[in-house]
């Protein structure tokens, strides 16, 4: 598998067949799996938190989620070869799992939204096993009944909705813990996505790397969470920067 760096993090550069098929090799070995959907927030959010870098270094898979974040990847010569949104991944593992017959577990979503994603997927895929659903949180103090619940189950796959960096700082902290696991997922709002609670950007916006914006004007209390996407171009563009006046230098 190839992958690139943006800002010292590691993007595998995969297309969702590829990312399927190495879920597919990943079940079949006896340990926790550990997928993050990268997107331009996340490396921001990296840069300042050492716990999240770690995380980001020592996964198994790191999916190149975000129309800038290809962009980026472009603009410093690594260029991927596929955007691999975590909404879209989450509906097509699901459609690999009700095929194989892998169990799913959903953990996060608020007020229904975990029991309404379920919904959806198996209205979709009608054999896909939801082996269960749980809110929780990803504070300490909420351990013991989640991992309690999730092993109960017999899960083979599990989902995690609580936003990053917490979703996949909770990942790394209990793989030991999860007995049946396999791969687990951070997958952000991708409930909220798939339950339609809120509502994804046109094709046209997502093409052109303005999902923010559609998402921004739903949500404005995101709008520091959207200034990451600012300092990130502002990154990339310093980096160029910096990357010419050594080529310049050099020669």
């Amino acid at each position: 598998m190839n992958s690139i760096t943006v800002l010292d993090i590691r993007v595998d550069d995969v297309t969702m067949a590829e990312a399927l098929a190495q879920v597919d090799d990943f079940m079949q070995e006896s340990r926790v799996h550990h997928i993050v959907t990268v997107n331009p927030e996340f490396i921001i959010a990296s840069q300042n938190d050492e716990a999240f870098a770690r995380v980001l270094a020592e996964s198994d898979l790191n999916l190149p989620d975000g129309a800038n974040l290809l962009r980026a990847a472009q603009a410093q010569g690594t260029p991927l070869r596929e955007r691999v949104a975590g909404t879209d991944f989450v509906w097509y593992l699901a459609g690999l799992a009700a095929e194989m017959g892998w169990k799913i577990f959903l953990l996060g979503g608020r007020g229904g939204v975990g029991g309404q994603t379920a919904s959806r997927l198996q209205a979709r895929y009608r054999n896909l096993k939801i082996a269960g659903m749980f809110e929780g949180s990803p504070d300490e103090r909420d351990e013991g009944e989640i991992l309690a619940r999730i092993n109960e189950s017999g899960a083979q796959i599990l989902l995690v909705a609580y936003g990053a960096p917490a979703q996949d700082l909770w990942i790394h902290r209990q793989r030991e813990q999860l007995k049946t696991v396999r791969v687990a997922v951070g997958v952000g709002g991708a409930f909220d996505f798939i339950a339609r609670k809120i509502r994804r950007a046109p094709d046209w916006m997502q093409r052109l790397g303005l999902e923010w914006l559609f998402r921004l004007v739903l949500q404005p209390w995101r709008v520091r969470r959207q200034w990451a996407l600012v300092v990130f171009t502002l990154h990339i563009l310093r980096q160029g920067k910096v990357q010419h006046i050594k080529k310049l230098e050099i020669a």
